[in-house]
């Protein structure tokens, strides 16, 4: 007899004990996300941020990257645009594949002249770098920097941004669709620039920051 089960953690030891004194199978299941290798562009583009995080300017440098999230059965994919002057999240996206097209959403949703923005430094990935992306960039005249490869830490306020979004938004969440994870990321957003308070801006949330340098 076999019988699948899944189960908490925290009691899958006293079902295999039953299930072993009972002569049955112990199974469980658990969605693991899967790294999927793709290609890293090596395109000759410098890293002109070199790890210079301390922008005085609203609106000149942008950063981003990606992550995961389970939405039913399946991987989705979020991703945010930061401004460098102070964390704000001012370009934001989620969907079930990782193109072009998603980081593209972001820019469409930011609020602010794009003709601003001096800088867009991301890493490797080729949803950053291609056509779709290259058009938006020399559109709006805006020069383009890439982390070394295989060098997390030349985009380090992206990857803080990202620890801090999965341990406050993503971690123990269930999302049923792709239109709840949606909703639920237009309110986070709107409570993380405007409420939540941030150490490096002294103690202010990004939004609070930016108007009182504004001043």
């Amino acid at each position: 007899m076999v019988l699948i089960i899944v189960a908490y953690p925290h009691i899958r030891r006293k079902i295999r004990f039953f299930m072993i004194k009972n002569n049955l199978v112990y199974k469980y299941t658990k969605l693991k996300y899967h790294n999927h290798k793709t290609t890293v562009n090596n395109d000759q583009i410098n890293n002109i941020l070199n790890r210079q995080f301390n922008n005085k300017k609203p609106n000149e440098v942008i950063v981003s990257d990606l992550t995961y999230v389970q939405v039913g059965a399946k991987w989705h994919y979020i991703c945010l645009l930061i401004d460098l002057f102070n964390r704000e999240i001012i370009g934001y996206s989620s969907g079930p594949n990782k193109t072009a097209e998603l980081v593209q959403q972001d820019f469409h949703k930011i609020t602010r002249p794009l003709n601003q923005i001096t800088l867009f430094h991301t890493d490797r990935g080729n949803e950053f770098k291609n056509k779709i992306i290259d058009e938006i960039l020399i559109t709006f005249n805006i020069k383009r920097s890439l982390s070394n490869k295989g060098c997390p830490y030349d985009n380090a306020v992206a990857e803080t941004t990202y620890k801090t979004f999965k341990t406050e938004f993503i971690n123990g969440k269930k999302f049923k669709n792709l239109t709840q994870l949606k909703y639920e990321l237009f309110d986070f957003v709107h409570w993380y620039n405007n409420i939540r308070i941030h150490g490096s801006l002294n103690y202010l949330s990004p939004v609070t920051f930016r108007k009182q340098m504004s001043i």
